[in-house]
């Protein structure tokens, strides 16, 4: 009886939000997808991550009879929060919701930044504002506008991709291992044995979604070459490579193990990939010519959008959603305090003039605070202390410092 109660409001939340969507467009949408993670490869496993919010709303209509996680319940709440800002926005402010949300489900884009938005809400109200869907209702540059005790503030919700900060695109290093995958896995039956091929790319290796640039099938081209000619190593301007005997303890005898190990050599931001075959272990290890920017990224994106969505007659918020970063990579973020730093260069900048404060969050925080690597109060935070209105009270639980 308790799980079919708590399955009554879940049921009709998601339904709502996909009938906000379009019935049509959602099960294209989801047709799409399926066929692109079917079978398996690198590439496909990156874009079941990608789209997971799509794919879990999916789930959750077809099996809504059962207990729901965490997780499960706060995705739920959020897509009945999307039918409700719906219900009370005017036609023109449906209508920019609906482009939005169709938008969002073409090509490599997601629903990541629309619930981001939603979420950003939800967080605003708990801790007492009012809220206002601005953008969407009236076309305001900005997306949110909250009140309390006759402050106000307004808020934009962009999504940055860490992809922006790194020269080697993990998009295209999945394209080049599903690539170059039949090729060592016929060498290696020709030549058993372990190897590890050590890649340095000083001229990165980028790809935009769905595009197969020539980089890519001229890397290709070079890793086979090595191969046949059994050469040890090969060096340009865009490439270094080096191939080597890869050596194993026991307890990097599984896949697991193994990666586990190179992870601690190579550092968290190698490219890492393994073929077997038969005995034989194949492993190549990537890293760009410099560290990677992420944060670097965020910054530069908030200096550009900062001036011309912000009206400069509110205090402004930033609240910047991080996406395409994994757990080792976001913990890192925020323990190297490389986010911060960013965040509080860019608050010294002319284009933070109208800025108080600046928030990052990420798919940790997204469906709730409890998961292990979510940052506390759901969102990193730094306030502007040059900006008059940083010791608002009524605005203190939106714009204070995380502790």
């Amino acid at each position: 009886m308790g799980r079919a109660i708590e399955a009554v409001p879940a049921v009709g939340a998601i339904e709502g939000f996909v009938a906000l969507v379009g019935l049509g467009p959602w099960a294209a949408r989801i047709s799409e997808l399926e066929a692109r993670i079917a079978g398996g490869s690198r590439l496909a496993r990156a874009v079941q991550q990608r789209h997971a919010l799509e794919l879990a709303i999916d789930r959750l209509r077809r099996t809504a009879d059962r207990a729901l996680t965490r997780g499960e319940r706060q995705l739920t709440a959020l897509a009945g929060a999307l039918a409700s800002v719906a219900d009370g926005l005017g036609p023109a402010g449906r209508d920019r919701l609906r482009a939005a949300l169709r938008a969002a489900l073409d090509n490599d884009h997601s629903l990541v930044p629309i619930f981001h938005l939603a979420r950003t809400a939800e967080l605003q109200r708990a801790r007492g504002f009012s809220v206002s869907h601005a953008g969407l209702a009236e076309a305001a540059p900005f997306d949110l506008m909250i009140e309390r005790d006759g402050s106000a503030a307004e808020i934009i919700c962009e999504v940055v991709s860490a992809e922006d900060g790194r020269d080697v695109h993990r998009g295209a290093w999945f394209r080049l291992v599903d690539r170059i995958d039949p090729d060592l896995q016929t060498w290696l039956a020709a030549h058993p044995g372990r190897y590890l091929l050590k890649m340095t790319l000083p001229q990165g290796l980028r790809a935009e979604p769905g595009e197969e640039p020539a980089t890519l099938a001229a890397l290709q081209g070079r890793i086979r070459q090595m191969l046949e000619t059994q050469r040890r190593a090969d060096h340009d301007e865009a490439a270094v490579l080096r191939l080597d005997p890869l050596l194993l303890a026991g307890a990097q005898a599984d896949e697991n193990g193994l990666l586990s190990s190179l992870r601690r050599q190579f550092g968290p931001e190698a490219h890492l990939a393994v073929t077997a075959a038969g005995g034989g272990v194949f492993v190549m290890a990537a890293r760009a010519g410099r560290v990677n920017e992420v944060a670097v990224a965020v910054r530069r994106r908030m200096a550009a959008i900062a001036p011309t969505r912000l009206t400069g007659s509110r205090p402004g918020i930033l609240a910047m959603f991080v996406e395409d970063v994994d757990r080792t990579e976001w913990r890192g973020l925020r323990e190297r305090l490389e986010l911060e730093g960013e965040a509080r260069q860019f608050l010294t900048y002319p284009e933070a003039r109208p800025v108080v404060a600046v928030s990052c969050s990420s798919r940790f925080e997204l469906l709730g605070a409890a998961d292990p690597d979510a940052a506390p109060e759901g969102e990193l935070r730094f306030r502007n202390p040059s900006h008059p209105a940083a010791r608002a009270p009524a605005l203190a639980a939106s714009i204070l410092s995380s502790p």
